[in-house]
């Protein structure tokens, strides 16, 4: 089997481990897409020495939940150690909590009138090689945004739609129920999900239980690309507990705890498990 056989093999494991358990649909979703979209959205990452952009940050209440800044970081870190510049792009309340910790543009909540323009600020002042969203709320079609309640949360959301719409640059996006950052691209798959969809696209699209896990799908090439285990660095656990001492809470209960979408950090570790076991590395 050539090179691009195994690495394609590799993928579609990947990509059935992330959907394994189908909290919300994302399974029915997955058929939508093209195999090896987590081989893409990496070959999208590998090599970069400039900066990227990520994307993070649902609203929830007045604060933020943990499902998305968990992957975002791991993938922060994982491409930071191989040579990249990540900046996390995210509106307040995340993106004071996180500033003297990592590299962030914030962009402002419910300025929907001037997104285009802050967008195009960013765009040509950081010139990112690559734009990725993991968990961001998605306008729907209407303009809105919604939660997975169907409430609406535009007065507390700031739009990132507007960087992956703008880019000219690859983008990626990560989501788990249909109403995030580049769920327009499988519109289709998601008729019978009972969600407001969103309506915004991407280049490459990564459906998962739980969003921060679709990141480490694509921290798993990194990791086989550049012979070295960088799913092993990935501490959920530490990093709940450090944006929990932020505010943070989960999503689904909405309750400051270390949990992502209502599971223990166990199902994280888990995932993370099964994927160094399908990439070949060993303890």
């Amino acid at each position: 089997m050539s090179n691009t056989d195994a690495d394609l093999a590799l993928s579609q494991t990947i990509e059935d481990i992330l959907v394994a358990r189908n909290l919300r649909g994302m399974k029915t979703v997955q058929p939508h897409l093209e195999p090896g979209y987590c081989l893409r959205a990496a070959k999208i990452l590998q090599g970069c020495t400039g900066h990227v952009f990520i994307g993070t940050g649902f609203p929830v209440v007045d604060t933020f939940e943990t499902d998305g800044p968990v992957g975002t970081i791991a993938l922060y870190n994982a491409l930071e150690t191989l040579g990249a510049k990540p900046i996390i792009v995210c509106g307040r309340p995340i993106s004071d909590a996180i500033a003297s910790k990592y590299r962030v543009h914030e962009i402002r909540v419910g300025d929907h009138d001037r997104r285009e323009h802050e967008a195009l600020i960013a765009l040509y002042e950081y010139l990112p090689e690559a734009i990725v969203s993991i968990e961001r709320p998605g306008q729907a079609a209407d303009g809105g945004y919604y939660n997975m309640r169907g409430e609406d949360i535009s007065p507390r959301t700031a739009c990132f739609d507007s960087f992956m719409n703008m880019a000219r640059c690859p983008t990626i996006a990560v989501g788990d129920g249909g109403n995030e950052i580049g769920m327009g691209k499988v519109s289709d798959a998601l008729k019978d999900l009972n969600i407001v969809p969103a309506a915004t696209s991407c280049d490459e699209l990564i459906v998962a239980d739980v969003s921060n896990w679709g990141a480490y799908g694509i921290i798993s090439f990194l990791s086989v690309w550049n012979d070295r285990d960088l799913l092993k660095e990935v501490n959920p656990l530490k990093t709940l507990e450090y944006i929990s001492e932020l505010g943070s809470v989960d999503g689904v209960t909405r309750i400051n705890q270390l949990t992502e979408d209502g599971l223990p950090v166990t199902e994280g570790e888990s995932v993370l498990r099964e994927l160094r076991e399908a990439c070949g590395f060993t303890d």
